[in-house]
Parts: structure tokens; C-alpha cells; sequence
């Protein structure tokens, strides 16, 4: 039997996604995908890899591989978060804990993310014109981590990201007690974190996830 969702395609497959996900708040859906995605998936993925070593030098695709190959579950949130916009690829390696860390590359914040609130928290205290998700609850659906400060920073070592948009960062409790959730950004040449009011959301800033494998 032909899979349907073969036939569809990155842009259609990237709009049921982001509406599971959206509507996963009390219903659960399953988290797998096709032979044929996970076939394109790697193609894509070792082709990025490929193409971008200063992320990553000294890093063999072959021990990537391996990794995703025992860890069936991860490929699934890559795939999530390929088909949001998220562009992931490997920048760090953790010998402590022997994890490969995967990242949202993307230039820009991802496409199929934005116009979200922080948290929960946040979107319930909007009495109208609220957004469809927040940031918080869709990293936490596709298995990923927000990047804290110090991973955002990371992250803008390894090339220029979000010139002319901004992705939420994950908030110290302390700040996010007040009200409040941090953002960054890169302009003038420089890595910028703001604040802003939890509950807001602007059509050019999502998030950018964290996964480790």
C-alpha cells in the first residue's frame, strides 16, 4: 500500500505537522514516520552536515549516523523539526553524557513556528487575540529544548543568525516570575537579548530547539 504522506509535499506535510501539534494539547498523536521519510530525512541531514564542517569540525557523519540509527525516536523530532523550518544540524558534542547536539540552523528564526507566545502561562492570561501555540508547548510536543542564553550564543559563533528576525530564548524562572521572557537576535554585528512581555508574539519570531542524540 502507497503511504499517502509520501505523496505530499515539504510545504503540505509541514502544515499538518504544525496543526497536530497545535491541537496536541489533549489528544495524543503518534510520534513516527515513513521508511521514505526517514530516508529523505537522512539524505538531507548528511548533506547539511556536509556542507557546513565549521559547525562541526572533527565530527565523522558516519558516528552521527549510528547514533539516529539506535535512537529511532529522535529522527522523528528532527523530521518535526526539518519540516517547521528548523534547517538542524550537529554543532556541539557532549563527551559526558556521549550525545550528539542537533540545532536549528536555519538563518532566520523557523518559518512554521512563529507568531507564538512564550508558555502556557502566558497564552491563558490573554483575553483575546491570542496566538495558536506557544513556544514552550510546541518544543516540548516535538522533543526538543528551547536554547538557553548561553546556547544562543553558542549557536551565533558558528555563523550569523536571526538578522532580521528574533527567536525566544529559554527564560530564568526569576525573570519569568515578573511577567517577562527573554529573545534574541543579531544586528550590527553584534548577539542582542532582550526582554519582552510573555505573552505577546510577533510574526517574525519563533524559537530555535535543542536535541540531543
Amino acid at each position: 500500500m502507497i503511504d499517502s504522506t509520501a505523496l505530499l509535499t515539504s510545504s503540505e506535510q509541514r502544515i499538518i505537522l504544525i496543526r497536530k501539534i497545535n491541537s496536541n494539547m489533549a489528544t495524543k498523536f503518534k510520534k513516527e514516520i515513513t521508511n521514505e521519510q526517514k530516508t529523505e530525512l537522512l539524505i538531507v541531514l548528511k548533506s547539511r552536515f556536509e556542507k557546513n564542517m565549521k559547525r562541526h569540525k572533527g565530527f565523522e557523519w558516519a558516528s552521527v549516523l549510528t547514533k539516529l540509527e539506535v535512537n529511532p525516536e529522535k529522527l522523528w523530532s528532527l523530521h518535526a523539526m526539518e519540516l517547521s523550518g528548523g534547517e538542524p544540524d550537529v554543532i556541539d558534542y557532549d563527551k559526558k553524557s556521549d550525545h550528539y547536539i542537533f540545532c536549528d540552523c536555519s538563518a532566520e528564526s523557523p518559518k512554521g513556528r512563529r507568531s507564538v507566545c512564550y508558555d502556557r502561562e502566558a497564552l491563558d492570561t490573554r483575553k483575546e487575540f491570542k496566538p495558536a501555540n506557544t513556544a514552550v508547548d510546541m518544543a516540548s510536543e516535538v522533543g526538543i529544548d528551547l536554547l538557553n542564553e548561553a546556547q544562543y550564543r553558542f549557536l551565533q559563533t558558528l555563523g550569523h543568525f536571526d538578522v532580521k528576525t528574533s527567536s525566544w530564548i529559554k527564560t530564568p524562572d526569576d525573570i519569568r516570575k515578573l511577567g517577562g521572557a527573554i529573545f534574541g537576535d543579531y544586528r550590527f554585528g553584534h548577539v542582542f537579548v532582550y526582554h519582552n512581555g510573555a505573552s505577546s508574539y510577533y510574526a517574525a519570531r519563533s524559537f530555535r530547539g535543542l536535541l540531543r542524540v
